[in-house]
This record gives C-alpha cells, sequence and structure tokens, in this order.
C-alpha cells in the first residue's frame, strides 16, 4: 500500500482548510495586526464604559472567581484574575524576550546594547521628571513612573505600518529601546509599587525556584511542567507582597537559551526516530510508541526553549492576554473624570506631556550625547531621522503605563485620569510617528538615485 497520498488526491474541503489555517498562522504571527487588535480592544472598552450599557462593563469586571479545593477557596473579581495573574504570562513573554537579546541579540554586549541603552535611560528620565514638574502633591506624584514605559506590541506594530521603507536597523533599535524600558519598569515596579514585604513568602518563592531548577537539572524540556513550579512561585510573590506578575519575569530570565542535552544531536535522532518508523511500518502501533516518542523530544530541542516557549506563546499574549488587558482596563468612563479638579487635570496633562513630548526629547537626546561623546555610533542604516521615529513611537506607552497607572492611584478619579493620559498620549504618538515615517519614507524615495 503507498502511505504516500498525493496531494491533489485529498478531498478539496482538506486543501482549502490547510490553506486557511496557513493563512491564519501567518497573520498571527504579524507584528502590525496584532497592534490594530490591541487598538480595536481599547476602543471597544472606552464606547461600551460610555454607552448606556455602562453598568454592565463595569459589573463584568468585578465579577468573584473562585478557584478552591476541598475547603480552601481563593475568591478574586475577574479584573484582579486578569491584571495580577494573566498579565504573569504577558511578562513572561517580556522576560524571555529579555533574556534571548542578553544572549544573542542587541542586549548581547555593551558595544550593541550601548546607544538603546542610552535612548532608553533618556526615555524614561525626562518624561518622570515633565511629569513630576507638573504634579507636586503626593497623591499625584506617586504615577511618576506612568509615562517612563513604551508598549512593545503597539510601538513595533506602528513600525510595521512603514513597511519596508525603514531599515530593519531601525525596527531593531525600536525594539532594544523597548526591551531596556520593560527592564526598567519591571525594576519600578519591584521597588516603587510593591506593598509591605512579608518575608514568608520568600520561602515560598524560593520552593518554586527551586522546583524550577530541579526540572531543568533533570532535562524536563516540556514547558507544562513548569505550571505547578509557577505557581508556586506566584503564590509565593503574592504572599511577600512583590506584585505577582513578576514571576513572569523571573522564569523568562531563568529560560535555558541553549538546547536540552541529548544524548546524540537533534538532527541525528530526528533522522533515526524516521528510520526506525520506516522498519516499524508493517509493526502493531504499540510498538511505533518508542520512535514517536524520540522524534517529539528531538523535534521539540531542535530550537532552544527561550525561543520555542516564546513563539508558542506570542499569539495567545498578542491575541489574548493583552487585548483582554486593554478591554479590562482601557474602558475609562468620561462622565468619571473630573478634569475640573486640578490634580486630575494635572495628572492628565502631565501624562500626556511626558509621553508625546518628553520621550522623543529624552530618547533623541540621550542619543545625540552618547553618540557626540564616542561611547557609541548609528547602527548602520540608522540616521538621524531615524532615530527621531524610534523616539517619536516610544511614546506610546499603552499596556505597560495602563498597567502602572492601576499600581499607582488608588483614587478612581486619579487613576482614570492617568488612563486618560496615556490613551490620548500613546493615539498621538503613534499618528505622529506614523507622519514622520511616511514623510521619511517619501524624502528616501525622493533622493534615492534612478537606476
Amino acid at each position: 500500500m503507498n502511505r504516500n497520498t498525493p496531494r491533489q488526491t485529498l478531498p478539496r474541503a482538506q486543501i482549502l482548510a490547510e490553506r486557511t489555517f496557513s493563512t491564519l498562522e501567518r497573520f498571527l504571527h504579524t507584528e502590525a495586526v496584532s497592534g490594530i487588535v490591541l487598538l480595536l480592544a481599547a476602543a471597544i472598552a472606552l464606547v461600551w464604559a460610555n454607552s448606556p450599557a455602562a453598568s454592565s462593563y463595569h459589573a463584568l469586571w468585578h465579577t468573584p472567581v473562585l478557584i478552591g479545593l476541598g475547603s480552601q477557596v481563593f475568591s478574586q473579581s475577574l479584573h484582579f484574575w486578569i491584571n495580577d495573574a494573566l498579565m504573569a504570562v504577558f511578562f513572561l513573554v517580556v522576560g524571555m524576550e529579555i533574556r534571548r537579546e542578553m544572549h544573542e541579540g542587541a542586549l548581547a554586549s555593551l558595544r550593541l546594547a550601548a546607544l538603546p541603552l542610552a535612548a532608553a535611560l533618556g526615555g524614561v528620565l525626562v518624561p518622570a521628571l515633565i511629569y513630576v514638574a507638573l504634579n507636586t502633591e503626593p497623591t499625584q506624584l506617586r504615577g511618576w513612573a506612568v509615562p517612563t514605559a513604551t508598549d512593545i506590541a503597539f510601538a513595533v506594530g506602528v513600525l510595521a505600518l512603514l513597511g519596508r521603507a525603514i531599515p530593519g536597523n531601525v525596527r531593531v533599535l525600536l525594539l532594544a529601546l523597548a526591551i531596556i524600558d520593560d527592564i526598567v519598569a519591571v525594576l519600578i515596579i519591584a521597588v516603587f509599587y510593591s506593598g509591605g514585604l512579608d518575608f514568608s513568602g520568600l520561602l515560598v518563592a524560593g520552593l518554586g525556584v527551586l522546583m524550577v531548577l530541579g526540572l531543568q537539572r533533570i532535562g524536563v524540556g516540556s514547558a507544562w511542567a513548569y505550571v505547578v513550579p509557577g505557581a508556586v512561585l506566584w503564590l509565593g510573590l503574592l504572599q511577600t507582597g512583590v506584585h505577582p506578575t513578576l514571576v513572569g519575569v523571573v522564569l523568562g530570565l531563568m529560560t535555558p537559551v541553549l538546547p536540552s542535552r541529548m544524548r546524540e544531536q537533534p538532527l541525528d535522532a530526528v533522522s533515526r526516530a524516521l528510520d526506525e518508523l520506516n522498519a516499524r511500518a508493517n509493526s502493531a502501533p504499540h510498538e511505533l510508541a518508542g520512535p514517536l516518542r524520540l522524534l517529539r523530544r528531538a523535534q521539540r530541542e531542535l530550537m532552544p526553549p527561550v525561543t520555542r516557549v516564546q513563539m508558542a506563546l506570542h499569539p495567545w499574549v498578542a491575541f489574548g492576554v493583552m487585548p483582554l488587558f486593554a478591554l479590562a482596563n482601557a474602558g475609562v468612563t468620561f462622565d468619571g473624570v473630573d478634569l475640573s479638579q486640578g490634580a486630575a487635570q494635572a495628572v492628565t496633562v502631565g501624562v500626556v506631556l511626558a509621553l508625546v513630548l518628553g520621550k522623543p526629547l529624552g530618547v533623541i537626546g540621550a542619543s545625540w550625547l552618547a553618540v557626540r561623546l564616542g561611547w557609541c555610533r548609528l547602527p548602520p542604516g540608522v540616521n538621524w531621522p531615524g532615530v527621531c521615529l524610534v523616539g517619536l513611537l516610544a511614546g506610546i506607552g499603552f499596556t505597560m503605563s495602563i498597567f502602572i497607572a492601576t499600581l499607582a492611584f488608588d483614587e478612581a478619579n486619579l487613576l482614570n485620569a492617568a488612563k486618560l493620559g496615556v490613551l490620548l498620549a500613546s493615539l498621538v504618538a503613534a499618528v505622529l510617528g506614523l507622519a514622520w515615517g511616511f514623510w521619511q519614507a517619501r524624502h528616501a524615495r525622493r533622493s534615492a538615485p534612478l537606476a
């Protein structure tokens, strides 16, 4: 019997399904699409929160969700599970991105990281100073870190809309800057926005870390095996008072950048498994279990865990976690923002000016100073208009900025004012970035010599 069924003999419905799923897979890994989905989720939240059905919007996120075993029940609102638990998956991807870039990317050496490091630090300090200059009261000062963050998905997604006219190294610079921004944001959350530390939780968190290290030591490569240790670490950080989403960063930084050791090279194991399957083609099904198990493990170890897990999680984070976070947090009720109060007005204006003006000024100014002092130089293909584009897009705070705002403000009016400022600033920064990018691309085409 011929086991290689010709493609043309497959049912038409199956062929169409294969093409559809292949197109869908490419679609889910397109950065511009994830940025658009994130924007749509925020728009839906805004419309819903300001519609006649606004009460249902707020009631939904306050719905209690219970997790329990026997008499032990843990009950929290749906909003808590999204912001404090589901966002840990987002931070896991961030942590793995940082780990990968530190191993072989833009952060692999001080020479490579000097320019994005200087740009990111400038993009953190200048917006913070602008915000602090406009908000001097203690309750308002707690939001100083809101305009310091850059949204990776949204910023890179907007850049992708500009197409191939923008040099690839501009994208690398923006990505490296956003990653360093995230590192700074994580440190800020850990230091400034975590409650009083309960050191008893460190024992539980330490147990989770030991479980992860133990599994890695014995060569367990399945990501599912690390769910329980991750949950233990999450509970430990929650008990400690450190924001529990940081468990994602911890696990991301612990994810190996090299494949697990095997007795033979993964490609050799794949070849041997296929040879065994061919040799046992007419054997009983249970006799195929051994080579199939070897094939699955070898296939898994062809890529390092930090890359494999990140690729697997990307669609879930980009099209699930982040839009759900935006839907739950971007629903600012305009009636609930009283900008006539000086404090709320100052928070909104401070966030907008810090992101729209402070980010570009900080990024461009720090980059110019670092190059001028000879600490680094512009990458090939990146000119100063390209650095300006990176600075403008860095003003898109969105996900991380809104997240920090939820930690910074307890008063509803100030929280809504900060969220409104983030939404307005991110929209303005995206429009300015697109306008500058299209102008830059058009100018480059006009200046290009005719072939």
